[in-house]
Protein backbone atom coordinates (compact mmCIF):
# COMPACT_ATOMS: atom_id res chain seq x y z
CA UNK A 1 0.00 0.00 0.00
CA UNK A 2 1.17 2.98 -0.97
CA UNK A 3 2.07 6.17 1.51
CA UNK A 4 1.37 9.43 1.01
CA UNK A 5 4.20 11.74 2.12
CA UNK A 6 3.29 15.01 0.13
CA UNK A 7 3.60 17.75 2.68
CA UNK A 8 0.87 20.08 0.94
CA UNK A 9 -1.54 17.16 1.61
CA UNK A 10 -1.10 16.17 5.36
CA UNK A 11 -0.85 19.97 6.08
CA UNK A 12 -4.41 20.13 4.61
CA UNK A 13 -5.64 17.66 6.68
CA UNK A 14 -3.52 18.81 9.67
CA UNK A 15 -4.35 22.40 9.92
CA UNK A 16 -8.05 22.10 8.62
CA UNK A 17 -9.40 23.00 12.05
CA UNK A 18 -10.67 19.12 13.36
CA UNK A 19 -7.82 18.94 15.25
CA UNK A 20 -7.29 20.57 18.76
CA UNK A 21 -4.00 19.07 19.30
CA UNK A 22 -1.75 16.20 19.03
CA UNK A 23 -0.15 14.55 22.05
CA UNK A 24 3.07 14.14 22.57
CA UNK A 25 3.08 16.95 19.56
CA UNK A 26 1.95 18.11 16.33
CA UNK A 27 5.60 17.97 15.29
CA UNK A 28 6.85 15.04 16.02
CA UNK A 29 3.16 13.44 14.18
CA UNK A 30 4.00 14.99 11.45
CA UNK A 31 7.45 14.01 10.93
CA UNK A 32 6.28 10.57 11.14
CA UNK A 33 3.77 10.88 8.78
CA UNK A 34 6.65 11.98 6.62
CA UNK A 35 8.40 9.41 6.75
CA UNK A 36 6.10 6.73 5.09
CA UNK A 37 5.52 4.46 7.79
CA UNK A 38 1.83 3.15 7.64
CA UNK A 39 0.69 3.83 10.56
CA UNK A 40 -2.36 2.08 12.55
CA UNK A 41 -4.96 5.02 13.55
CA UNK A 42 -8.50 4.21 15.67
CA UNK A 43 -11.33 5.70 16.94
CA UNK A 44 -13.55 4.38 19.39
CA UNK A 45 -17.43 4.49 19.83
CA UNK A 46 -19.90 3.27 22.63
CA UNK A 47 -23.23 2.69 20.17
CA UNK A 48 -25.29 4.05 23.06
CA UNK A 49 -28.22 5.40 21.12
CA UNK A 50 -29.34 3.94 17.75
CA UNK A 51 -28.52 7.22 16.01
CA UNK A 52 -25.48 9.53 15.04
CA UNK A 53 -25.61 13.29 14.38
CA UNK A 54 -23.00 15.30 12.36
CA UNK A 55 -20.17 15.93 15.15
CA UNK A 56 -19.38 12.15 14.47
CA UNK A 57 -19.79 12.28 11.63
CA UNK A 58 -16.60 14.52 10.86
CA UNK A 59 -14.59 11.72 13.08
CA UNK A 60 -15.36 9.23 10.37
CA UNK A 61 -14.60 11.89 7.65
CA UNK A 62 -10.94 12.48 9.51
CA UNK A 63 -10.33 9.03 9.76
CA UNK A 64 -11.06 8.70 5.75
CA UNK A 65 -8.28 11.01 4.96
CA UNK A 66 -5.55 9.25 6.90
CA UNK A 67 -7.19 6.29 5.32
CA UNK A 68 -6.63 8.20 2.01
CA UNK A 69 -3.13 9.10 2.81
CA UNK A 70 -2.58 5.16 3.15
CA UNK A 71 -2.88 4.51 6.89
CA UNK A 72 -5.00 1.52 8.21
CA UNK A 73 -7.62 2.89 10.33
CA UNK A 74 -10.09 1.19 12.56
CA UNK A 75 -13.68 1.93 13.36
CA UNK A 76 -14.09 0.42 17.13
CA UNK A 77 -17.35 -0.35 18.33
CA UNK A 78 -17.57 0.05 22.07
CA UNK A 79 -19.92 -2.91 22.64
CA UNK A 80 -18.60 -4.21 26.00
CA UNK A 81 -17.69 -0.49 27.23
CA UNK A 82 -21.14 0.70 25.95
CA UNK A 83 -22.61 -1.50 28.50
CA UNK A 84 -20.42 -0.17 31.37
CA UNK A 85 -20.96 3.66 30.52
CA UNK A 86 -18.40 6.39 30.25
CA UNK A 87 -18.75 8.90 32.87
CA UNK A 88 -17.54 11.80 30.45
CA UNK A 89 -19.15 14.97 30.97
CA UNK A 90 -21.74 13.32 33.55
CA UNK A 91 -22.25 14.42 37.12
CA UNK A 92 -24.05 10.91 37.60
CA UNK A 93 -23.94 7.72 36.30
CA UNK A 94 -24.90 6.37 33.02
CA UNK A 95 -27.82 4.26 32.58
CA UNK A 96 -26.37 0.86 31.25
CA UNK A 97 -27.41 -0.98 28.37
CA UNK A 98 -27.80 -4.35 27.85
CA UNK A 99 -26.22 -6.62 24.98
CA UNK A 100 -28.87 -6.74 22.98
CA UNK A 101 -29.31 -2.95 22.79
CA UNK A 102 -25.87 -2.67 22.35
CA UNK A 103 -25.76 -4.73 19.41
CA UNK A 104 -28.92 -3.45 17.85
CA UNK A 105 -27.16 0.26 18.18
CA UNK A 106 -24.19 -1.36 16.39
CA UNK A 107 -25.87 -2.59 13.09
CA UNK A 108 -27.78 0.88 13.21
CA UNK A 109 -24.14 2.22 12.73
CA UNK A 110 -22.56 0.48 10.14
CA UNK A 111 -25.65 2.05 8.00
CA UNK A 112 -24.92 5.35 8.95
CA UNK A 113 -21.29 5.51 8.38
CA UNK A 114 -20.78 4.02 5.00
CA UNK A 115 -21.22 7.05 2.72
CA UNK A 116 -18.37 8.48 4.75
CA UNK A 117 -16.00 5.99 4.21
CA UNK A 118 -14.04 4.08 1.42
CA UNK A 119 -15.60 0.76 2.75
CA UNK A 120 -15.65 -0.86 -0.98
CA UNK A 121 -11.59 -0.05 -1.16
CA UNK A 122 -10.58 -3.66 -2.48
CA UNK A 123 -6.68 -2.45 -1.23
CA UNK A 124 -7.44 -0.48 1.69
CA UNK A 125 -10.44 -0.46 3.18
CA UNK A 126 -11.66 0.75 7.00
CA UNK A 127 -11.37 -1.49 9.60
CA UNK A 128 -14.13 -2.57 11.82
CA UNK A 129 -13.46 -3.83 15.48
CA UNK A 130 -15.33 -4.75 18.60
CA UNK A 131 -14.42 -4.53 21.84
CA UNK A 132 -16.14 -6.87 23.08
CA UNK A 133 -13.54 -9.29 21.12
CA UNK A 134 -10.80 -9.30 24.15
CA UNK A 135 -12.69 -8.16 26.99
CA UNK A 136 -14.87 -11.08 26.73
CA UNK A 137 -12.35 -13.44 26.98
CA UNK A 138 -10.32 -11.26 30.14
CA UNK A 139 -10.90 -12.95 33.93
CA UNK A 140 -10.40 -11.59 37.30
CA UNK A 141 -6.51 -12.04 37.64
CA UNK A 142 -6.00 -9.90 33.66
CA UNK A 143 -7.99 -7.04 35.32
CA UNK A 144 -6.26 -6.97 38.18
CA UNK A 145 -2.93 -7.11 36.61
CA UNK A 146 -4.06 -3.92 34.42
CA UNK A 147 -5.25 -2.08 37.19
CA UNK A 148 -2.03 -2.59 38.90
CA UNK A 149 -0.60 0.37 36.39
CA UNK A 150 -2.49 3.09 37.86
CA UNK A 151 -3.14 4.31 41.50
CA UNK A 152 -6.34 5.83 43.23
CA UNK A 153 -4.94 8.94 42.65
CA UNK A 154 -4.17 9.44 39.16
CA UNK A 155 -7.69 8.48 37.98
CA UNK A 156 -9.22 11.22 40.92
CA UNK A 157 -7.68 13.72 39.07
CA UNK A 158 -9.95 13.26 36.33
CA UNK A 159 -12.16 16.01 36.44
CA UNK A 160 -15.46 14.95 36.41
CA UNK A 161 -14.19 12.48 39.07
CA UNK A 162 -12.92 15.57 41.29
CA UNK A 163 -15.97 17.62 40.25
CA UNK A 164 -18.42 15.00 42.07
CA UNK A 165 -16.32 14.10 44.62
CA UNK A 166 -16.28 18.12 45.82
CA UNK A 167 -20.12 17.55 45.17
CA UNK A 168 -20.30 14.89 47.59
CA UNK A 169 -21.90 13.16 44.48
CA UNK A 170 -21.23 8.93 44.20
CA UNK A 171 -18.50 7.73 41.96
CA UNK A 172 -19.40 4.07 40.93
CA UNK A 173 -16.68 1.45 40.77
CA UNK A 174 -17.37 0.59 37.19
CA UNK A 175 -17.03 3.90 36.20
CA UNK A 176 -14.03 3.76 37.72
CA UNK A 177 -13.04 1.19 35.67
CA UNK A 178 -14.08 2.90 32.29
CA UNK A 179 -10.62 4.83 31.47
CA UNK A 180 -8.84 1.88 32.02
CA UNK A 181 -10.84 -0.34 29.36
CA UNK A 182 -10.92 2.63 26.76
CA UNK A 183 -7.24 2.02 27.61
CA UNK A 184 -6.66 -1.43 26.68
CA UNK A 185 -8.45 -0.72 23.99
CA UNK A 186 -4.84 0.67 22.62
CA UNK A 187 -3.16 -2.38 23.72
CA UNK A 188 -5.20 -4.76 22.38
CA UNK A 189 -5.36 -3.84 18.61
CA UNK A 190 -1.64 -2.42 19.36
CA UNK A 191 -2.45 1.20 17.19
CA UNK A 192 0.02 4.30 16.90
CA UNK A 193 -3.00 6.63 16.65
CA UNK A 194 -5.63 7.28 18.74
CA UNK A 195 -7.92 9.75 17.43
CA UNK A 196 -10.52 11.60 20.42
CA UNK A 197 -13.04 14.15 20.94
CA UNK A 198 -11.69 16.64 23.84
CA UNK A 199 -14.30 14.71 26.45
CA UNK A 200 -12.09 12.04 25.93
CA UNK A 201 -8.35 13.28 26.52
CA UNK A 202 -8.00 11.02 29.69
CA UNK A 203 -8.95 8.08 28.44
CA UNK A 204 -6.52 8.34 25.89
CA UNK A 205 -3.88 9.14 27.92
CA UNK A 206 -4.31 6.19 30.19
CA UNK A 207 -4.02 3.94 26.78
CA UNK A 208 -0.55 5.89 25.63
CA UNK A 209 0.51 5.08 29.16
CA UNK A 210 -0.70 1.25 28.70
CA UNK A 211 0.44 1.03 25.18
CA UNK A 212 4.27 1.83 26.58
CA UNK A 213 4.19 -0.33 29.64
CA UNK A 214 2.43 -3.47 27.42
CA UNK A 215 3.44 -3.37 24.16
CA UNK A 216 6.62 -1.10 24.62
CA UNK A 217 5.55 1.45 22.10
CA UNK A 218 4.96 5.22 21.37
CA UNK A 219 0.49 6.41 21.15
CA UNK A 220 -0.02 9.53 19.64
CA UNK A 221 -3.45 10.71 20.59
CA UNK A 222 -4.83 13.22 18.12
CA UNK A 223 -7.39 15.44 20.03
CA UNK A 224 -10.03 16.52 17.68
CA UNK A 225 -12.97 19.37 18.00
CA UNK A 226 -16.60 18.67 19.41
CA UNK A 227 -18.14 20.94 17.31
CA UNK A 228 -19.43 23.55 20.00
CA UNK A 229 -21.70 26.40 19.16
CA UNK A 230 -19.32 29.46 20.03
CA UNK A 231 -21.70 31.32 20.98
CA UNK A 232 -23.91 29.42 23.63
CA UNK A 233 -21.52 26.54 24.14
CA UNK A 234 -23.86 24.03 23.29
CA UNK A 235 -23.01 20.41 21.48
CA UNK A 236 -24.69 17.99 19.48
CA UNK A 237 -26.15 15.45 21.32
CA UNK A 238 -27.51 11.77 20.59
CA UNK A 239 -28.59 11.47 24.81
CA UNK A 240 -30.10 14.91 24.60
CA UNK A 241 -31.79 14.60 20.77
CA UNK A 242 -29.84 17.86 19.68
CA UNK A 243 -28.13 18.39 16.83
CA UNK A 244 -27.99 17.31 12.88
CA UNK A 245 -29.03 13.49 13.03
CA UNK A 246 -27.54 10.63 10.44
CA UNK A 247 -31.04 8.53 10.11
CA UNK A 248 -33.32 11.39 8.87
CA UNK A 249 -34.29 11.22 5.41
CA UNK A 250 -33.01 13.64 2.93
CA UNK A 251 -35.39 16.63 3.25
CA UNK A 252 -35.54 16.08 7.39
CA UNK A 253 -31.40 16.27 7.35
CA UNK A 254 -31.65 19.42 4.97
CA UNK A 255 -34.09 20.98 7.02
CA UNK A 256 -31.98 20.63 10.10
CA UNK A 257 -29.07 21.88 8.69
CA UNK A 258 -31.61 24.77 7.73
CA UNK A 259 -32.54 25.13 11.09
CA UNK A 260 -28.99 25.63 12.84
CA UNK A 261 -27.48 28.95 13.96
CA UNK A 262 -25.45 31.31 11.35
CA UNK A 263 -22.59 30.89 13.70
CA UNK A 264 -22.25 27.26 12.83
CA UNK A 265 -22.25 27.39 8.98
CA UNK A 266 -18.97 27.51 8.74
CA UNK A 267 -17.53 25.53 11.28
CA UNK A 268 -19.85 22.87 9.54
CA UNK A 269 -18.16 23.40 6.29
CA UNK A 270 -14.86 23.24 7.87
CA UNK A 271 -15.67 19.71 9.22
CA UNK A 272 -18.68 17.94 7.64
CA UNK A 273 -17.51 18.74 4.08
CA UNK A 274 -14.66 17.63 1.87
CA UNK A 275 -14.70 20.91 0.31
CA UNK A 276 -11.30 22.64 0.01
CA UNK A 277 -10.54 25.72 2.67
CA UNK A 278 -10.27 27.99 -0.28
CA UNK A 279 -13.92 27.11 -1.62
CA UNK A 280 -14.84 27.22 1.82
CA UNK A 281 -13.45 31.31 2.28
CA UNK A 282 -15.33 31.76 -1.50
CA UNK A 283 -18.60 30.58 0.01
CA UNK A 284 -18.60 32.84 3.44
CA UNK A 285 -18.07 35.72 1.53
CA UNK A 286 -22.14 35.09 0.20
CA UNK A 287 -23.73 38.48 1.85
CA UNK A 288 -26.95 36.76 2.35
CA UNK A 289 -25.96 34.01 5.28
CA UNK A 290 -29.07 32.04 4.51
CA UNK A 291 -27.52 30.95 0.62
CA UNK A 292 -24.32 29.77 2.57
CA UNK A 293 -26.16 28.07 4.75
CA UNK A 294 -28.30 26.22 1.49
CA UNK A 295 -25.05 25.58 -0.35
CA UNK A 296 -23.79 23.45 3.49
CA UNK A 297 -27.35 21.94 3.82
CA UNK A 298 -26.78 20.13 -0.37
CA UNK A 299 -23.50 19.67 0.01
CA UNK A 300 -24.07 17.16 3.00
CA UNK A 301 -27.58 16.51 2.30
CA UNK A 302 -25.80 14.89 -0.64
CA UNK A 303 -22.89 13.32 0.80
CA UNK A 304 -25.42 11.03 2.40
CA UNK A 305 -28.50 10.80 -0.06
CA UNK A 306 -26.96 11.82 -3.38
CA UNK A 307 -27.03 15.03 -5.67
CA UNK A 308 -30.83 14.04 -6.83
CA UNK A 309 -32.58 13.47 -3.32
CA UNK A 310 -30.42 16.35 -2.08
CA UNK A 311 -31.67 18.03 -5.04
CA UNK A 312 -34.96 17.79 -4.41
CA UNK A 313 -34.68 18.41 -0.51
CA UNK A 314 -33.52 21.71 -1.65
CA UNK A 315 -36.58 22.78 -3.69
CA UNK A 316 -39.13 20.94 -0.93
CA UNK A 317 -37.17 23.49 1.07
CA UNK A 318 -37.51 26.79 -0.17
CA UNK A 319 -40.89 26.01 -1.24
CA UNK A 320 -42.09 25.35 1.63
CA UNK A 321 -39.67 27.90 3.51
CA UNK A 322 -40.71 30.78 1.17
CA UNK A 323 -44.24 30.29 0.59
CA UNK A 324 -44.78 29.02 4.33
CA UNK A 325 -46.88 26.78 2.75
CA UNK A 326 -48.10 22.85 4.13
CA UNK A 327 -46.25 20.20 1.30
CA UNK A 328 -48.56 18.01 -0.55
CA UNK A 329 -46.08 14.98 0.18
CA UNK A 330 -45.62 14.83 3.57
CA UNK A 331 -45.54 11.41 6.30
CA UNK A 332 -49.26 9.98 6.58
CA UNK A 333 -49.82 7.90 10.00
CA UNK A 334 -52.92 6.33 10.39
CA UNK A 335 -54.55 5.86 13.68
CA UNK A 336 -57.30 3.64 15.63
CA UNK A 337 -58.10 5.66 18.63
CA UNK A 338 -60.01 9.17 19.03
CA UNK A 339 -56.93 10.39 21.28
CA UNK A 340 -53.10 9.60 20.83
CA UNK A 341 -49.97 9.84 22.33
CA UNK A 342 -48.29 12.62 20.28
CA UNK A 343 -44.47 11.75 22.16
CA UNK A 344 -44.85 8.37 20.87
CA UNK A 345 -45.92 8.76 17.75
CA UNK A 346 -43.69 10.97 16.39
CA UNK A 347 -40.75 9.13 18.15
CA UNK A 348 -42.31 5.82 16.71
CA UNK A 349 -42.58 6.71 13.21
CA UNK A 350 -38.99 8.49 13.46
CA UNK A 351 -40.27 12.08 13.04
CA UNK A 352 -37.90 13.20 16.11
CA UNK A 353 -35.39 10.90 16.86
CA UNK A 354 -35.85 10.83 20.85
CA UNK A 355 -38.89 11.46 23.21
CA UNK A 356 -36.74 14.15 24.98
CA UNK A 357 -36.36 16.22 21.76
CA UNK A 358 -39.91 15.79 20.93
CA UNK A 359 -40.35 17.83 25.05
CA UNK A 360 -37.61 20.06 23.99
CA UNK A 361 -39.38 21.18 20.77
CA UNK A 362 -43.06 21.42 22.63
CA UNK A 363 -41.67 23.68 25.00
CA UNK A 364 -40.08 26.44 22.82
CA UNK A 365 -43.62 26.22 20.99
CA UNK A 366 -42.01 24.48 17.97
CA UNK A 367 -44.80 21.97 17.55
CA UNK A 368 -48.13 23.05 16.16
CA UNK A 369 -51.17 20.92 15.76
CA UNK A 370 -53.37 22.56 12.75
CA UNK A 371 -50.93 25.72 13.61
CA UNK A 372 -51.65 25.97 17.26
CA UNK A 373 -48.83 25.05 19.39
CA UNK A 374 -48.99 21.95 21.40
CA UNK A 375 -47.07 22.51 24.58
CA UNK A 376 -47.91 19.71 27.26
CA UNK A 377 -46.56 16.58 26.08
CA UNK A 378 -48.59 14.87 28.93
CA UNK A 379 -51.90 15.87 26.93
CA UNK A 380 -53.35 13.58 24.59
CA UNK A 381 -53.54 14.58 21.17
CA UNK A 382 -57.79 14.55 19.92
CA UNK A 383 -58.02 13.13 15.95
CA UNK A 384 -61.39 14.26 14.62
CA UNK A 385 -60.76 12.83 10.87
CA UNK A 386 -57.10 14.26 10.42
CA UNK A 387 -54.71 16.85 11.46
CA UNK A 388 -51.96 18.34 10.31
CA UNK A 389 -48.50 18.35 12.61
CA UNK A 390 -46.07 20.54 12.21
CA UNK A 391 -42.47 20.12 13.55
CA UNK A 392 -40.11 22.92 13.28
CA UNK A 393 -40.34 24.64 9.97
CA UNK A 394 -39.67 21.65 7.49
CA UNK A 395 -41.12 18.18 9.67
CA UNK A 396 -44.57 17.84 8.60
CA UNK A 397 -47.08 15.10 9.76
CA UNK A 398 -50.59 14.09 8.20
CA UNK A 399 -52.50 12.06 11.05
CA UNK A 400 -55.62 9.92 10.11
CA UNK A 401 -58.21 8.29 12.09
CA UNK A 402 -59.18 5.04 10.49
CA UNK A 403 -62.85 4.61 10.84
Amino acid sequence: MKIITDEKKIDEVLDRGTIVEILPTKEAFKERLMLGERLKFYIGFDATAPTLHLSHAKNFMLLEKFRRLGHEVIVLFGDFTARIGDPSGRDSARVQLTKEEVKKNVKEWKKLIEPLMGFNDKNNPPVIKYNDDWFSKMDFEDILKLASNFTVQQFLERDMFEKRMNEGKPIHLHEFMYPLMQGYDSVAMDVDVEMCGTDQTFNALVGRDLQRKINNKEKFVMVVTLMANPTTGEMMSKSRGVGVFLHVGAKDMFGQIMSQPDEMVEILFINCTWLSMDEIAEIMKEPNPRDAKIRLAEEITQMFYGEKEAKSAKENFIEVFSKKDIPDDMLEIEVKDDQVNLVDLLTDNKVVSSKSEVKRLMQQGAVKVNDEKFMDFNQKLDVDGEVVVRVGKLRFVRIKKIK
